[in-house]
C-alpha cells in the first residue's frame, strides 16, 4: 500500500508540473538589453543608414507547451539614435517621422510558428506614423537562461522583419531615388513577471 501512495504521490506531482508548464507565462520586456534597430538606404544606394530606438516597453505571453502567445511592444519614436545629433533631429522632423503626432510606434500580434515548443515566427499589426499594417517578425536564436543575478528566468531572441516605409505614409526623399525598404533588426530580452 505504502507503494502504491508513493507511486500516485509521484505521478500527481508530475501532473502538476506538467499543468503549470503548460501555463502563459509574461514577460516584461528589459528596457536596458532591447533595442530595436533599422537600416534605411541613403541616396539610391550611396550607403545604409543604421539607426535604433533607445526606449521602448512591452510584454510578451508565451505558452511554450500549448505553442501560443502574444506580443505588445511600443517604442518611443522621440529615442531615435543614429549616433549623429543633426540626423536625430531631422528624423524626428514632420517632413519624416513626425514624433510630435505620432509619438510611438506599436507593435501587437500572436506567435504562428513553432519548432517544437520555440516561437519562430509572429505575425500581428505595427502602428507607425498612425498607419496600421500587417507585419511578420521572423524569430531567430531564442534562449530561456534562470538569470544569475535577478534569480529569474529570461528570455532572449534576435528578431527581424521588413517593410516598406511609404506604406506608412513615411515617403521622405522617395523623389530623389532612395529606396522605400526598411529592415528591422531587434535585439530583445525580457524577464518573468513575478
Amino acid at each position: 500500500m505504502h507503494t502504491v501512495v508513493k507511486a500516485l504521490t509521484f505521478a500527481c506531482t508530475i501532473a502538476l508540473s506538467a499543468a503549470a508548464a503548460a501555463e502563459p507565462v509574461t514577460y516584461d520586456l528589459d528596457p536596458d538589453h532591447t533595442y530595436p534597430s533599422f537600416e534605411a538606404d541613403h541616396m539610391g544606394g550611396l550607403s545604409t543608414w543604421r539607426g535604433k530606438f533607445n526606449r521602448s516597453s512591452g510584454t510578451v505571453v508565451l505558452d511554450r507547451a500549448a505553442r501560443t502567445g502574444s506580443i505588445d511592444v511600443t517604442v518611443d519614436m522621440k529615442s531615435v539614435d543614429f549616433g549623429h545629433d543633426e540626423m536625430n533631429r531631422h528624423a524626428m522632423a514632420a517632413d519624416i517621422l513626425d514624433v510630435e503626432r505620432y509619438p510611438t510606434a506599436v507593435f501587437k500580434g500572436k506567435f504562428t510558428e513553432f519548432d517544437g515548443d520555440v516561437p519562430e515566427k509572429a505575425r500581428g499589426e505595427l502602428t507607425l506614423h498612425g498607419v496600421t499594417r500587417p507585419i511578420t517578425l521572423d524569430i531567430d536564436d531564442f534562449k530561456c537562461i534562470m538569470h544569475p543575478m535577478t534569480k529569474r528566468e529570461a528570455c532572449g531572441a534576435d528578431v527581424s522583419a521588413e517593410f516598406n516605409r511609404a506604406d506608412y505614409g513615411i515617403d521622405f526623399a522617395l523623389n530623389m531615388g532612395f529606396k522605400p525598404e526598411v529592415e528591422l533588426k531587434i535585439q530583445v530580452e525580457g524577464q518573468r513577471r513575478q
